[in-house]
């Protein structure tokens, strides 16, 4: 039996685990960074697990790099004799000096729309929404070096509903990886369980990382894309974002209002409609009216407003022959 367990993570999803796991195990030494790291790294959801670790009297180490390849942070880590490690909210590579150590191996999680090989690399919740996906399959796969190339272990497929945004999305990911933990942490302790290699004659895909800057709106988009970008990089991410005058507006729920534009069909694209006792807005855009139920902003958003850039460019991300947004080649 193999259970010194260790877990890497930064964010609000391995606290959830380190909370919530059933298992018959103590998960014993919880490596993790700092605030100041996780501001560095722009890290969405980052949450300091030092003092949850000292309640559950979990060892807790915070890396000096996020990368891991400091060699303090490895001789630490290959110091505890760790048999296997969960790897739940890093978004980091396990250098392979790391990996070699450990008894058993490295397992994490990964998922896609299309499930793996394809979806590799970053946000693939938050571009399986933009995408208007209906289904998600996160994998529980052991680490090698490479980017979620790892042998699959078990697999848990879940709906993408019409009222689903990232962090809905982030509580049915956590669902699944507790779920596969559960279901796989005695074959994994006893180092009886088996693994099977991702389809080697699809050739793998790999979805590039989204920034704040990249949750700029286009309103030159349709209204159902704009609704589904609003979904997607909504709360636990910065939000949707335009501009009005000199004021940054935030954009964090919002739905198709109708098709009909009401009278104002006149309006161009990004313009505000009408403004509601409540302070929800309707905004013009091609195809219908959307209906803002929840924005941030500074500004008094007034009938007739205009909504814009502010001289920023709208980043363009390469799309495949189908349209979606993972691409063959490197992460």
């Amino acid at each position: 039996m193999f259970d010194n367990i260790a877990l890497f993570g930064c964010k609000s999803t391995t606290r959830f685990l380190l909370e919530n796991l059933q298992i018959p195990f103590k998960i014993r030494h919880l490596i993790s960074i700092s605030p100041a790291q996780g501001e560095r790294h722009e890290v969405a959801d980052y949450d300091d697990l030092s003092e949850l670790a000292r309640q559950h009297g979990v060892t807790f180490y915070q890396a000096k790099q996020y990368s891991l390849k400091n060699e303090t942070d490895q001789d630490y880590i290959r110091s505890l004799g760790i048999d296997m490690a969960f790897v739940i909210g890093w978004q980091r590579l396990v250098p392979a000096d790391i990996l070699n150590s450990l008894r058993i191996g490295a397992f994490g999680m990964h998922g896609s729309a299309m499930n793996l090989p394809l979806g590799r690399g970053r946000s693939p919740m938050n571009w399986s929404i933009i995408e208007g996906r209906q289904a998600f399959y996160t994998n529980l796969f052991r680490y090698d070096p490479g980017v979620d190339s790892g042998d699959i272990v078990d697999t848990f497929k879940f709906q993408i509903t019409p009222r689903d945004t990232a962090e809905t999305m982030h509580f049915k990911n956590t669902l699944a990886m507790k779920f596969l933990i559960e279901r796989n942490i005695e074959r994994l302790a006893n180092n009886t369980f088996k693994t099977f290699p991702q389809d080697i004659s699809t050739t793998p895909t790999y979805y590039p990382k989204r920034n704040p800057s990249d949750s700029l709106i286009d309103w030159n988009q349709d209204i159902l894309f704009i609704e589904r970008f609003v979904r997607a990089v909504t709360r636990p991410f910065n939000g949707a974002f335009t501009f009005v005058g000199t004021h940054k507006v935030v954009i964090l729920d919002a739905q198709m209002f109708d098709v009909s534009d009401f009278g104002y069909e006149t309006l161009k694209a990004g313009t505000v409609a009408a403004v509601f006792d409540s302070g929800k807005f309707l905004v013009k855009c091609y195809g219908g009216l959307l209906l803002v139920n929840a924005h941030e902003t500074g500004a008094i958003l007034k009938p007739g407003a205009q909504f814009h850039n502010n001289g920023l460019e709208i980043k363009q991300f390469e799309r495949n022959r189908l349209g979606y947004f993972d691409v063959e080649g490197d992460e």
